[in-house]
């Protein structure tokens, strides 16, 4: 096997492992993110190398380090931390008859 072959396999083993990483989040949002916590909590313990629990801090999902749902940033994730929404007033339709041609 030559190396250009080599070097090949590995680019599309990384580009295919990014994709479905990217496609499980996209489709399951919140298992991720679940997952993504136990890593980070797996990763950033006490006694664990410097590195390593530099890693399971980045790893930290954004919901986690901001503190979660009340916690005044306005997130907004769940509705209960930003104000509701207003309504709008419906917005009457005018329909005009069309001009004739010719």
């Amino acid at each position: 096997m030559s190396t250009f072959a080599i070097v090949q396999a590995a680019v599309l083993t990384l580009v295919l492992l990014a994709s479905l990483v990217a496609a499980f989040r996209k489709l399951l949002p919140q298992t991720a993110k679940r997952l993504q916590a136990r890593l980070s909590a797996a990763l950033d313990r006490p006694g664990r190398a410097a590195a390593l629990r530099r890693v399971g801090a980045w790893l930290q999902p954004a919901d986690a380090k901001s503190g979660g749902c009340g916690s005044g940033d306005g997130c907004s994730s769940c509705g209960g931390c930003a104000p509701a929404p207003r309504a709008q007033e419906p917005v009457p339709l005018h329909f005009r008859p069309r001009g004739r041609r010719g």
